[in-house]
C-alpha cells in the first residue's frame, strides 16, 4: 500500500491554559484537530470524492463481481490516475538512483506516484524509502514486489545513505518500509534502527515514520525498531482475517500482525501506531468493522482505508470498487471509535498525501499562536 516519505514541516504546539508538559500523543492530536479534513488535504488530486457523484453516475460498467464470476472489473473514473511527468518527478527518480535506493512507490507500482513524486498542488514531494533490497521472502497475491527464497543481502551503506539523502533533500519528515526478510535471523530490525539513528544523528528533529514487516512476529525484533528513537510505528494488516490466508502470503497471519501492533505500543505506550486496509477483495461490511475493532483493541492510533488494485494479471482480481460514499462512511465510523487519525478513499495508501496533510495542519497552527 502507498508508504510515502512526506516532505514537511514541525512547529511546537501551543500549550493553552495548562503548564503540563505534553506527550507526543497528545501533541500530535492537537496538531491534527486543528488541520483540514481529508476531504481537504486530497482536494488537488484526481480521486472523486462524495460531492462530485454527479461526475460518474454515468459510469456504465459493473462495480462488483458476483460469486462465479471471473471477468476483470473495467477501472471507474475515480481510479484513474495521470501519467507521472515533471521536473520534480525526474529529479527524485535520478537521486534515487544514484544513491542506490528504491522506494516502494515504484515497486508496488502505486498508483499516486505521478502526484506525489511531482509535488501536487503545494509543491510537496513524497516518495517511501524501500530499505532492505527490492526483492522479498514472500509472496503475496496482491503484491507487485518481486519475490525470491534468497534475496541479495541487504547493502550495509544502505542506512548511511538514505540518511545522507534526507539530509540533502531538507525532509523533515519521512517514511521507511521495507519487503519481508525472513531470511535473516532479525527480519532486518537491526536495519531498521541504524537507518533511524542515522537519520536522527544528522537532524534529531526530522520525524521518522518505519512501515515495517510483522518479523515472524518476533516481539524482541519489534523492540529494537521501537527503541531506535523512530515517532511512528507502522504495519499493514492488510485485509480481514477470513481473507487473509488467500490475500497475503502464509506466514503473514492476521492475529500475529495485531501482536506485533500491540507489542510496540506495550515498550513505548507514547509510541504513534498505525495499520491500513486493502477494500475490494470480498469482505463485508461486519468484518471491516471488526478489523477496525482489533486495531483500536491494540492501541492502534491510526489507520487508513484504500481500494486494492490488480497490479498485473497474475494477481488476484479486485472484487469490488469501493464507492467514495462508502470511503467516506468509513471515515465517520473510524473517528466515532476514537482513531485519532483516519483516511478513507479510493487511492488512499498507508501514507497518501499525508506531507501536504500535516504542512496544512501547522500552518494554521501558526495562525492561531499569532491569533490571526
Amino acid at each position: 500500500m502507498l508508504r510515502s516519505s512526506k516532505v514537511l514541516s514541525l512547529t511546537k504546539n501551543v500549550v493553552k491554559n495548562d503548564c503540563r508538559p505534553k506527550s507526543n500523543l497528545e501533541r500530535l492530536k492537537e496538531r491534527i484537530s486543528n488541520g483540514p479534513s481529508l476531504q481537504e488535504f486530497i482536494k488537488s488530486s484526481d480521486v472523486v470524492l462524495t460531492d462530485d457523484v454527479e461526475k460518474w453516475k454515468d459510469y456504465d460498467g459493473k462495480l462488483k463481481r458476483n460469486k462465479g464470476e471471473d471477468e476483470r472489473l473495467r477501472l471507474p473514473p475515480w481510479l484513474k490516475t495521470k501519467i507521472p511527468t515533471g521536473k520534480n518527478f525526474s529529479r527524485l527518480k535520478d537521486q534515487l538512483r544514484n544513491l542506490n535506493l528504491h522506494t516502494v512507490c515504484e515497486e508496488a507500482r502505486c498508483p499516486n506516484i505521478g502526484e506525489c513524486w511531482g509535488g501536487g498542488e503545494h509543491g510537496t514531494t513524497t516518495a517511501t524509502i524501500m530499505l532492505l533490497g527490492d526483492t522479498c521472502t514472500r509472496g503475496c497475491r496482491f503484491c507487485a514486489v518481486k519475490t525470491s527464497r534468497a534475496p541479495p543481502p541487504p547493502d550495509p551503506n544502505e542506512p548511511v545513505n538514505t540518511a545522507a539523502a534526507i539530509a540533502e533533500w531538507g525532509l523533515d519528515y519521512i517514511v521507511l518500509t521495507s519487503v519481508d526478510r525472513d531470511d535473516l535471523k532479525d527480519g532486518g530490525s537491526n536495519h531498521f534502527a541504524e537507518t533511524v539513528r542515522q537519520i536522527k544523528k544528522r537532524n534529531p528533529n526530522i520525524m521518522v515514520e518505519c512501515l515495517v514487516p510483522d518479523f515472524q512476529g518476533d516481539v524482541e525484533a519489534v523492540k529494537v525498531v521501537v527503541e531506535s528513537q523512530l515517532d511512528v510505528y507502522a504495519h499493514n494488516i492488510e485485509t480481514v482475517e477470513r481473507l487473509t490466508p488467500f490475500v497475503r502470503d502464509r506466514r503473514a497471519r492476521y492475529r500475529q500482525s495485531l501482536s506485533t501492533l500491540k507489542a510496540a505500543k506495550s515498550f513505548n505506550p507514547e509510541l504513534i501506531t498505525k495499520s491500513s486496509i486493502m477494500l475490494g477483495l470480498g469482505e463485508s461490511d461486519d468484518e471491516i468493522q471488526q478489523t477496525l475493532h482489533d486495531l483500536k483493541e491494540v492501541g492502534t492510533d491510526c489507520i487508513t482505508l484504500g481500494q486494492y488494485i490488480q497490479p498485473t494479471k497474475r494477481h488476484l482480481k479486485v472484487v469490488e470498487y469501493v464507492t467514495p460514499e462508502k470511503y467516506k462512511y468509513w471515515e465517520e465510523i473510524g473517528t466515532e471509535m476514537g482513531f485519532l487519525y483516519v483516511a478513507s478513499g479510493p487511492l488512499v495508501r498507508s501514507s497518501y498525501k499525508a506531507g501536504e496533510f500535516f504542512i496544512a495542519s501547522i500552518l494554521k497552527n501558526r495562525k492561531i499562536s499569532k491569533g490571526v
